[in-house]
C-alpha cells in the first residue's frame, strides 16, 4: 500500500498520477464524446438534406461538415488540463484554445458564405446570367473579410500589437482607393446594379440618344445590343448617373393618335366619328379604349383625339394594332363620306369695279 500511495502520489510536471490519469481520462472521454455528437448531428440529423431541402438546412449541413478533427481535439485537450495544477504548459492551453476557436469560426463563416453564396448563384444564373460574375465577386470579398477578421484577432492573441497595423492598413487602403477610384466606382456601381437591379440581361433600355438590348453586366462596363446592331459599352458609373428609361419593365402601352377631317364634312357626321374610333379600337385583342374627341380646330383640318393602351410591351404587336387601326380608320370614314383634311390654302380674289377700269 506505501508503494502505491507512493506511485500515485508520484508528482510529474507538477501533478501527481492521479490528477494526470483523470485529466486524460476525461480528455478522451470528450473527445470521443464530440465525434460522435458530430458524427450524429451529419449523419442523422442533416443526412437527409438534399438539393430540394429549404438552404438554411443546406447551409447548416455545410457548416456542419466544416468541423475540423482538430478542433474537437483541442476542445477535449483544453478542457482536460483544467484539473491539472496550473503550471507554465498549462496557461497557454487557454490562448492556444482562443486561436484554434477562431480558426475554426472562419472555416464555419467561410463555409456558410460559400454554400450561400452557391445556392443564391444558382438562382440568378437561372434569372440573370449577366449578374454571376458579380455575385462572385461579393462572395471573394465577403470570404477576404472573415479571414481578415481571423488574422488580426490571431495576432491580438499572439501578442502583437495591431493597433499600428490597422492604421497602417487604413493608410494603404486611402492610398489605393485614391488611385483606383474609378476603377472602383464601376465596381460599386456593378454591386448597385446586381442588387438594386435597375435592369437586368435582356430588358431594352434607352440612355440618353442610345438604345438597345442589355447583353451583359460585367464588374466595370454594361454592354447593350443597339437597334442597328453595333454593340454599346457603358462605363457602370456612368449608367448608374444617368436616366434610364427601362422599356422591359413596361406592363402596357399609352399610345395617342390623331386624325384631321376637313372644314366641310357637315356636323352630324363630326358627332359619329369618335363613337367610330370607339368601335375601331374596342375591336381589337389586348387593347383598352380611353376616349376620343374633336380636339382643337386647325389651320386647315378639324382636329380628333383619340388614346388606347396596348396591354403588352410587345412593340412589333402594338405597332400591329395601330396599323389595323389606321386601315379601318381609312375605310370606315371613308365609307361614311368623310375626308381627310391635308395642308391647303385658299385664296380669296376680290373682284375690281367696272368705273375703275380705264379704256384710253
Amino acid at each position: 500500500m506505501d508503494l502505491l500511495e507512493q506511485l500515485l502520489n508520484y508528482e510529474f510536471l507538477g501533478n501527481s498520477l492521479v490528477a494526470w490519469s483523470a485529466s486524460i481520462g476525461l480528455f478522451l472521454v470528450l473527445w470521443a464524446a464530440l465525434g460522435v455528437a458530430r458524427y450524429v448531428v451529419r449523419k442523422r440529423l442533416l443526412g437527409s438534406v438534399g438539393d430540394a431541402s429549404p438552404p438554411a438546412l443546406q447551409v447548416a449541413r455545410h457548416v456542419v461538415a466544416q468541423t475540423a478533427g482538430w478542433f474537437l481535439f483541442l476542445v477535449a485537450l483544453y478542457i482536460g488540463t483544467r484539473v491539472l495544477a496550473p503550471a507554465r504548459w498549462t496557461d497557454m492551453m487557454p490562448r492556444v484554445a482562443t486561436i484554434g476557436l477562431v480558426v475554426q469560426l472562419g472555416l464555419w463563416a467561410t463555409a456558410a458564405l460559400a454554400q450561400f453564396m452557391t445556392l443564391r448563384r444558382a438562382r440568378q444564373l437561372a434569372a440573370d446570367p449577366g449578374t454571376v460574375a458579380a455575385m462572385d465577386l461579393v462572395g471573394f470579398v465577403l470570404r477576404l473579410t472573415v479571414w481578415a477578421a481571423v488574422l488580426l484577432v490571431l495576432l491580438d492573441n499572439l501578442g502583437v500589437n495591431i493597433t499600428a497595423l490597422v492604421a497602417g492598413l487604413g493608410v494603404g487602403g486611402i492610398a489605393v482607393a485614391l488611385a483606383a477610384q474609378n476603377v472602383l466606382g464601376d465596381l460599386f456601381s456593378s454591386l448597385s446594379i446586381v442588387f438594386d437591379k435597375p435592369f437586368v440581361v435582356g430588358d431594352f433600355i434607352v440612355v440618353g440618344e442610345l438604345m438597345g438590348s442589355v447583353e451583359h453586366v460585367g464588374l466595370k462596363t454594361t454592354r447593350v445590343r443597339s437597334l442597328s446592331g453595333e454593340q454599346v459599352v457603358f462605363s457602370n458609373s456612368d449608367l448608374l448617373s444617368s436616366r434610364i428609361r427601362n422599356y422591359g419593365r413596361m406592363f402596357e402601352r399609352r399610345i395617342v393618335g390623331s386624325i384631321g377631317i376637313t372644314y366641310q364634312t357637315p356636323a352630324d357626321k363630326l358627332r359619329r366619328i369618335p363613337t367610330i374610333i370607339r368601335e375601331i379600337v374596342e375591336r381589337q385583342a389586348k387593347v383598352r379604349f380611353d376616349r376620343a374627341h374633336l380636339h382643337s380646330f386647325g389651320d386647315s383640318a378639324l382636329k380628333f383625339e383619340f388614346v388606347y393602351y396596348v396591354l403588352t410591351s410587345d412593340y412589333n404587336y402594338h405597332m400591329d394594332v395601330q396599323q389595323s387601326i389606321n386601315l379601318a380608320l381609312f375605310e370606315q370614314l371613308g365609307a361614311e363620306g368623310v375626308e381627310f383634311a391635308y395642308p391647303t390654302q385658299t385664296l380669296h380674289v376680290a373682284g375690281v369695279p367696272a368705273s375703275s377700269v380705264r379704256t384710253d
